[in-house]
């Protein structure tokens, strides 16, 4: 079994808050992921088609999400067939166990095999792993797991739980209940066409998927050993862990709850044991508080803050890249975390802004891949794209950039640059300085835009946690994956945090 403790003391001097090394921008050889990869297809958001099918979210928006009320269906569907009333998953894993979370994962392509080396490295010994978000892009369809989810993962020998991400339901969650709860489809339920925000959603509505289930059966044989499965309730559910408890929700398409999760939330969230909440959507992400709204009234975050609930951590994808907040809530602090770092695209970490939101000041605040960097690539980027030389900013002259904008000091020790006129302006176009018009790559692009800023070589700035407890203590860390071998054989541990229990 790996030291991961070991490993991370090693990873603290290897990481991008180290060297330019560390964030893989000297990358001599291309990592071992490529070996792994069952075709040299790029996963690619340009292709209209793609954009088509995931036309859900659009229509959620303009016409309603219809997501809570199949959630219902799929929810008393389950309850028929008998399962745990609470949707409750006990696991015997022991007074000392660890486990990764992974987020955001499944494009299928370069930037989510490059995980899966230093995954296996620091998951050897691991009881579980949890995918938090976006299960299978672009539209979460049954038919495309065998490459974005059994192959990839087809040699971690443990069980995998999930959270379904908005992509996962723009398949009406037909995959993954199939893949992830062993459920039937649900019966179609078809209704005249009706002059209506209703009427016109569902004219143009994306239907789910019919599984082909010989192939289905075919890819489950990649995960074939008895202690690599696991069948969940529920599209929600609580798993038990003995002293600790990991509580998932569902937040479909807009990122909220329906009544009847959360009412079970609530119920499950009583017990006074730590927990840990994985969600589709963050609650702090960006400098911006999202907190998660309950049909009927409350929210996720009024329970997660709770001092009765217990909760030490909330852990979130749909955002691609890491982002930790430490809230102070009363005489607690709760870590908000953004891990959705898994396998897809990144999403740029130079357009948030100095972070001051829930009373975190910017000084306490962490990120993967660091503003400087991710300003850098995405100007690499562009420049090759536009063809304009001129947008091109070395790591060194991002991350002075950034720290002048955000007003902290540089994460990474560089030598003095001088900002010259030249950088200022490549830096408001891509939206680390202000500016009225940017490049797609921040905030306002982000829904809608910002997967055209996808791309398939390294350093792809992947990340996952390696979450462990011992004795009174929970310790999540963060590990990067950059595409590089030299980042495979010594992941760079970018964060850590410990917690009491």
């Amino acid at each position: 079994m790996v030291d991961v403790g070991a490993a991370a003391a090693r990873g603290k001097q290897v990481s991008s808050r180290v060297s330019e090394d560390g964030a893989g921008w000297n990358c001599q050889t291309i990592g071992t992921f490529q070996a792994l990869r069952p075709n040299t297809k790029t996963f690619t958001w340009l292709n209209p088609l793609t954009l088509w099918r995931s036309r859900n979210e659009v229509l959620a928006g303009l016409f309603g999400d219809p997501s809570p009320e199949v959630r219902r269906r799929w929810v008393a569907a389950q309850r028929e067939r008998g399962v745990d009333p609470d949707f409750r998953i006990k696991q015997d894993v022991g007074e000392e166990y660890s486990f990764l979370v992974l987020g955001d994962t499944g494009e299928g392509d370069a930037s989510q095999y490059a995980v899966i080396p230093g995954m296996l490295k620091l998951g050897e010994g691991t009881s579980f792993s949890v995918v938090a978000s976006d299960v299978i892009y672009p539209t979460g369809s049954g038919n495309e797991y065998r490459d974005k989810f059994f192959r990839p993962y087809k040699d971690y020998a443990a069980p995998i739980y999930a959270v379904p991400g908005n992509h996962d339901w723009y398949d009406g969650l037909g995959g993954f209940m199939r893949v992830f709860c062993d459920a039937k489809p649900l019966h179609v339920q078809r209704q005249g066409f009706r002059l209506s925000p209703s009427g016109l959603r569902g004219l143009l509505w994306k239907k789910p998927d019919a599984i082909d289930e010989p192939a289905l059966d075919e890819a489950q044989k990649m995960r074939p050993l008895p202690e690599q499965q696991a069948t969940l309730p529920a599209p929600y559910w609580v798993l038990d862990l003995g002293r600790l408890l990991l509580v998932g929700i569902d937040t479909g398409i807009r990122g909220d709850l329906d009544r009847e999760q959360g009412e079970w939330l609530r119920r499950v969230s009583a017990d006074p044991r730590p927990k840990i909440l994985i969600t589709g959507k963050p609650i702090y992400v960006r400098n911006e508080y999202h907190p998660c709204a309950i049909e009927g009234g409350g929210t996720v975050d009024d329970i997660v803050r709770d001092p009765a609930c217990n909760y030490v951590a909330a852990i979130g994808g749909d955002v691609h890249n890491y982002e930790r907040f430490p809230v102070r809530v009363g005489d607690r602090t709760i870590q908000y975390i953004v891990s959705g770092g898994g396998g897809a695209f990144m999403h740029a970490t130079h357009t948030i802004p100095r972070v001051d939101v829930g009373g975190v000041h910017e000084d306490e605040f962490r990120c993967y891949p660091l503003r400087g960097d991710s300003l850098s690539f995405y100007s690499l980027l562009y420049s090759k794209r536009l063809h304009m030389r001129w947008l091109y900013l070395t790591p060194e002259q991002g991350l002075a950039l950034t720290a002048k904008q955000v007003g902290n000091t540089p994460p990474r020790h560089s030598a003095d640059v001088p900002i010259t006129a030249r950088m200022r302006w490549a830096a408001r176009l891509l939206g680390a300085w202000p500016m009225p018009f940017h490049l797609p790559v921040g905030r306002i692009f982000h829904r809608y835009i910002s997967e055209l800023s996808d791309w398939d070589t390294p350093p792809f700035f992947k990340s996952f946690l390696h979450v462990s407890v011992t004795a009174g203590h929970l310790k999540i860390r963060c590990f990067a994956a950059t595409g590089c071998l030299q980042q495979e054989v010594e992941p760079p541990l970018e964060d850590e945090v410990e917690i009491p229990l």
